[in-house]
């Protein structure tokens, strides 16, 4: 679902932080987390995402959700932007 939006380039930021950021300020319309993550690393993103109702994805491995954001290295989370 939101792995296709931002394999067909759909606004999205990568990263712990920067997903943090974009959660809380309701820019987010979904999020894309990397099942080989860490806990320690995603577990506050999921909690803000349910807190805020917003729907949680699973990618496989962190080097294919990277490589979807289009960057050369793996990524544990990332934010798919809501159009303006």
């Amino acid at each position: 679902m939101f792995l296709a939006d931002v394999k067909n380039g759909s606004p999205v930021v990568v990263g712990v932080k920067q997903s943090q950021k974009a959660i809380a300020r309701d820019r987010a319309v979904g999020v894309l987390i990397a099942r080989d993550a860490d806990d320690h690393v995603t577990g506050p993103v999921r909690d803000l995402c349910e807190a805020k109702g917003i729907t949680v994805e699973n990618v496989d491995t962190m080097l294919e959700l990277g490589k979807a954001c289009g960057i050369h290295v793996g990524a544990s989370v990332a934010a798919v932007l809501k159009t303006r």
